[in-house]
């Protein structure tokens, strides 16, 4: 695994979650931080984070582009 891929998580309105999701042969969740309007988060992907989940208005960006979790795109 590379362990150097991360995002970063831009929250666009207050109460915005991030989950992280573990790896192996039962997905749960591990970790949740909320975030306020305007915070930033980088969260990276490690041996026991498969996945992050993120609820809420947010701008997600890594190495694959930018996404917006409030529009099609």
């Amino acid at each position: 695994m590379d362990q150097t891929d991360f995002i970063v998580i831009k929250a666009k309105e207050q109460g915005v979650q991030v989950i992280g999701l573990t790896r192996g042969q039962d997905t749960k969740f591990h970790h949740t931080e909320k975030l306020d309007k305007n915070e930033v988060l980088i969260a990276q992907f490690t041996d026991h984070t498969s996945a992050i989940k993120i609820r809420g208005k947010a701008m997600i960006m890594s190495k694959h582009g930018t996404v917006h979790t409030d529009k099609d795109e």
